[in-house]
């Protein structure tokens, strides 16, 4: 199969992998070490997408969500904990490995544009996919903006030596797909992350990973 694009960037959780139970029980964990009511996990979905910080605030109850103090301690315990119990429970989506592996094999260049914080990707990708010889491996990082941002686009482009018309991203969220269009660049949907289909459904969406392959190929 010949693919229409030379570099794709894949958003990591929700697209590659599914994440959402560890990082919804450090979460809870984080919020039961401060004597706070932890979260239902049919809650998660919504709050993640936009970095680590923001997760926490989100779970944080409301009067406590600008309280800096709070938020700052337990996002602390969050990382500590997260860190160390990274992937428990998280697996790639059903046909993910064997796809990078046949778009590598194609020379389709790959990287990964994340929200989550640097060492967390950079674990996560390097255990799940680590024969993948991605072209950069983007995380929240201190003085980079978050996704919408399209300066991660920039780098992962400056570092690739690619053409804006030659690169697609791949997420499961409006942030990715917002990230799209503020770097001038292509973008399609998947399904199976953690966005409502509704927010989704001005752009390409693959339902699947087959459907995603049959996209970049046309």
């Amino acid at each position: 199969m010949n693919y229409m694009k030379k570099l794709i960037l894949f958003d990591l959780d929700g697209t590659l992998l599914d994440t959402i139970e560890d990082l919804g029980e450090a979460v809870n964990h984080s919020l039961h070490a401060h004597g706070l009511p932890v979260r239902a996990k049919e809650e998660f979905p919504a709050m993640v997408g936009h970095g680590v910080r923001n997760l926490v605030k989100n779970a944080l109850p409301q009067h406590l969500k600008e309280n800096t103090a709070v938020l700052d301690s337990c996002l602390k315990d969050f990382v500590d904990y997260y860190s160390s119990h990274i992937d428990i429970h998280t697996k790639p989506y059903d046909g993910i490995t064997e796809l990078l592996h046949r778009l590598e094999g194609r020379n389709v260049k790959l990287a990964v544009v994340s929200n989550k914080f640097q060492k967390g990707a950079e674990k996560l990708v390097g255990k799940f996919f680590g024969d993948i010889a991605f072209v950069c491996i983007l995380g929240n990082r201190p003085g980079h903006p978050l996704k919408p941002d399209p300066a991660i686009v920039e780098e992962v482009l400056s570092a690739s030596n690619m053409k804006k018309e030659d690169c697609v991203l791949v997420g499961d969220s409006l942030p990715d797909m917002l990230t799209a269009a503020n770097s001038g660049i292509d973008a399609i949907a998947v399904s199976w992350g953690y966005c409502k289909p509704s927010e989704l459904s001005l752009y390409r969406i693959a339902g699947n990973t087959e459907e995603l392959e049959s996209i970049l190929s046309r």
